[in-house]
């Protein structure tokens, strides 16, 4: 997978600052939505790009749905790659507590 120029969005910057928090953790797409108020319509493309610009990585849990009662989930989880171009993005903005960015 090359490498493909990101646009950010506010949203994405959201995004980015929540997977950060965690950087070796992988999400669900839903417990990104939850945390960032991010719609699934904005969400779920956003994150396909990424993974094709190799800033994401993603697979599907390791998980019976039966046996948990529900359907199995996409996991998401940060690059190097995206890591890095992550921090670089965020690294001039500042958070208030509501979780909006500004530029400094």
């Amino acid at each position: 997978m090359g490498q493909r120029e990101v646009r950010l969005s506010e949203r994405g910057l959201r995004v980015l600052r929540f997977m950060l928090e965690s950087p070796t953790q992988a999400r669900s797409g839903a417990e990104i939505s939850r945390a960032t108020k991010t719609g699934s319509g904005t969400l779920y493309p956003m994150l396909a790009r990424w993974e094709a610009a190799g800033w994401l990585s993603s697979e599907w849990e390791h998980t019976n749905p039966r046996e948990v009662g529900r359907p199995r989930r996409r996991l998401y989880l940060l690059t190097g790659v995206g890591q890095r171009n992550a921090q670089a993005a965020l690294g001039g903005l500042q958070f208030s507590s509501g979780g909006e960015a500004w530029a400094i």
